[in-house]
């Protein structure tokens, strides 16, 4: 099995669903947390290559309604993982890596699907 590394905040209410579910079911996993240790910029990259800048960022939180306007107005796949690694809040939680696939947010049919 390829490694797994969950990345996001840990005091997250999803998160903490995501690790419960991994814990549960015996799945072990790497935590990435976020306020220890800065995004990875290549596994951003990837995520939005895979998903589109609009599914990696968190568009309803907090951090997202504080940007500028202009900011906002003017996000694109190009410009995206700097804004995500200034603001690692704003990053979809969790985002779960294995191998190749990443995946974003928390919901056990998919992680049955992906852990099994």
């Amino acid at each position: 099995m390829s490694e797994i590394t969950i990345y996001g905040i840990k005091n997250c209410d999803t998160m903490k669903k995501a690790m419960k579910y991994c814990d549960e079911k015996g799945v072990s996993y790497i935590f990435h947390d976020y306020k220890k240790q800065p995004p990875v910029e290549s596994i951003l990259m990837e995520a939005i290559a895979q998903h589109g800048w609009e599914k990696v960022i968190n568009k309803r939180g907090t951090t997202w309604r504080k940007l500028d306007d202009d900011v906002k107005n003017n996000v694109s796949n190009e410009n995206a993982v700097a804004l995500a690694m200034e603001n690692p809040s704003m990053i979809k939680r969790p985002l779960l890596v294995k191998g190749a696939s990443i995946t974003l947010g928390f919901s056990p049919d998919i992680y049955d699907a992906l852990l099994g």
